[in-house]
């Protein structure tokens, strides 16, 4: 697989300068790259280090001296993280997965497979499920009974859509990631200490020995287009009514996703993200690696939170939160920095009460 950089320029939209005929058969960074590779320099400090490699061709930003490093050629990008995003999809040769139906998948009578279906080795396809035109079916795959996938897809290897989920088309899997699992719903036969320690912040009653029943999910989730679940992501169906993720979501590895939850479009959910039970994303929503969302609580659109923010109540639209609780970012740093003086504040008092101490009450 090899593009010209003037193949590559016409593909990506972006301006080419230099020798367009050079021909790039794999990115490297600038370090490592070789005479065929196209060098990603798109910033000044990783352009100097071209010198340390042998690329000739590099993507660089809009208004770079590129011939001052002594390429050949270079495409010119006013946000080359962006044109990243199309050069990466093009140099993508994928996992190689094999065309048609292994001999050794399950697939039910009754599982409904459009044109183009790739099912991988040991994968278990169950009635009434039905899978959109084009999609990929990796090894060790399970797609439930009456679960629909559309058309596009990918599931890579161990992937789980359980019984009645519905996916849109574009879906893209990781490993090991669940889409289906019951949610995490129990009931005690007499209020439990949990429920005190909610209901009072503090107080656990009294305590009792009670077992747990389970309640349970009678719902299932139901998915958008062009969504994207990390490795060993998780998301629970509904306990009644279906949980709902929108279109072009985006969840990192790790994801827990509870019951009922409800997310809006073109969110971003980072690593070890947990959203509990029956709360509300808006669209536009960027939740920050392992931020914890308490139940049955609003999250407004456009929200950004922080690495490591506890969200204990509703957040209003366009808000930037972290911390534990969470709150305003700015409000936090400023906490934080009060922190940071309060030792010297302490320090400051400990020496004007032995100063104030000393003082003959005469003078």
């Amino acid at each position: 697989m090899s593009f010209t950089i003037a193949e590559l320029a016409d593909a990506l939209g972006l301006r080419a300068e230099g020798d367009l005929s050079v021909t790039i058969s794999a990115v490297a960074e600038p370090a490592q790259a070789g005479a065929g590779d196209l060098a990603l320099a798109m910033k000044p400090d990783f352009a100097a280090q071209l010198s340390d490699g042998q690329a000739v061709a590099a993507m660089m930003w809009a208004d770079a001296d590129w011939a001052s490093y002594g390429l050949r050629a270079a495409l010119l990008a006013p946000r080359p993280r962006y044109a990243m995003s199309g050069l990466s999809a093009m140099m993508d040769s994928g996992p190689g997965y094999p065309t048609g139906i292994h001999h050794s998948a399950i697939i039910h009578r009754e599982a409904d497979l459009a044109e183009n279906v790739s099912v991988g080795p040991l994968t278990v396809i169950e009635a009434g499920a039905k899978i959109g035109a084009g999609s990929v079916i990796g090894p060790s795959c399970y797609i439930g009974t009456s679960a629909t996938l559309g058309a596009n897809a990918i599931l890579h290897t161990g992937v789980r859509l359980m019984h009645r989920v519905a996916i849109g088309d574009r879906f893209i899997a990781h490993p090991s990631a669940v889409v289906g699992a019951d949610g995490f719903s129990f009931v005690t036969p007499e209020p439990s200490g949990a429920e005190h320690v909610r209901e009072t912040l503090g107080d656990a009653g009294e305590a009792k020995a009670q077992s747990y029943a389970r309640i349970h999910s009678l719902g299932a989730v139901t998915i958008g287009d062009d969504v994207e679940l990390g490795a060993n992501a998780c998301i629970d169906r509904g306990t009644v009514r279906d949980t709902q993720i929108g279109n072009g979501c985006k969840f990192d590895n790790l994801a827990q996703i509870g019951h009922n939850v409800v997310i809006g479009n073109d969110c971003l959910i980072c690593a070890q993200v947990g959203i509990a039970g029956s709360s509300r994303i808006g669209n536009n929503v960027v939740l920050g690696g392992q931020t914890g969302v308490s139940d049955n609580i609003f999250i407004g659109d456009n929200v950004i939170t922080g690495g490591a923010t506890k969200v204990l109540s509703n957040v209003p639209a366009g808000r930037v939160m972290l911390g534990y609780p969470a709150m305003k970012m700015d409000t936090q740093l400023d906490i934080y920095k009060q922190l940071r003086r309060l030792p010297r504040v302490i320090a400051d008092v400990a020496s004007l009460k032995k100063a104030v101490s000393k003082t003959d009450p005469s003078d």
